[in-house]
């Protein structure tokens, strides 16, 4: 498994290693010795399997005073997904990350520490994705940054989502309030 970094400071992508034989595929999504080499040393607690359709756009969430780190892994079809640093003692505060992540091919998985929202739009006509958090959902913790927020600027490879009206009615990043977020870089 490699490593690779990000512009946004503490995500990383994890190429997965991959046994491909006459049957199909086979890999670890999940070995937490190998994690923990890596320096990714969070406690997950909790898994959650998403299922989207083309064209959906879902984010950016996140949770405020208990963030949590995430590891997501699509397991069938493609996505772009989307991170933005709202840590405000981080080097890359305020920035986007975006990468297409696929199941059949490049088989990525991204790291994203706390104090990161999150947020995807579905290339595939279905997309199953996997994530492992290390705070459970707490739906009162709840946030969002809006998803088309001018500030922030992201470049979404789609041109009409279909995005659900509590991710519409998220407040901009001007709107945001940083007192309950979490100060570490």
């Amino acid at each position: 498994m490699n490593i690779l970094k990000t512009k946004i400071q503490g995500v990383v992508l994890l190429e997965l290693d991959l046994f491909p034989d006459e049957r199909g595929v086979f890999l670890e999504t999940y070995q937490i010795e190998r994690y923990k080499n890596l320096g990714l040393k969070d406690d997950f607690v909790q898994d959650n399997h998403s299922r989207s359709y083309k064209n959906v756009l879902r984010g950016m969430h996140y949770q405020k005073k208990s963030p949590q780190s995430q590891i997501l892994t699509v397991m069938s079809g493609s996505i772009f997904d989307v991170v933005v640093d709202l840590r405000t003692g981080s080097d890359t505060f305020k920035e986007w990350f975006g990468i297409e992540l696929t199941g059949e091919s490049n088989r990525r998985q991204i790291y994203m520490p706390p104090g990161i929202a999150h947020g995807f739009c579905v290339l595939s006509d279905i997309v199953d994705l996997h994530y492992k958090v290390s705070q459970n959902y707490n739906s009162k913790d709840e946030g969002g940054l809006l998803w088309s927020d001018p500030i922030i600027n992201i470049k979404w490879p789609i041109k009409s989502p279909i995005v659900s009206e509590r991710d519409q009615l998220f407040p901009c990043f001007n709107d945001l309030s940083f007192n309950d977020f979490p100060n570490s870089k």
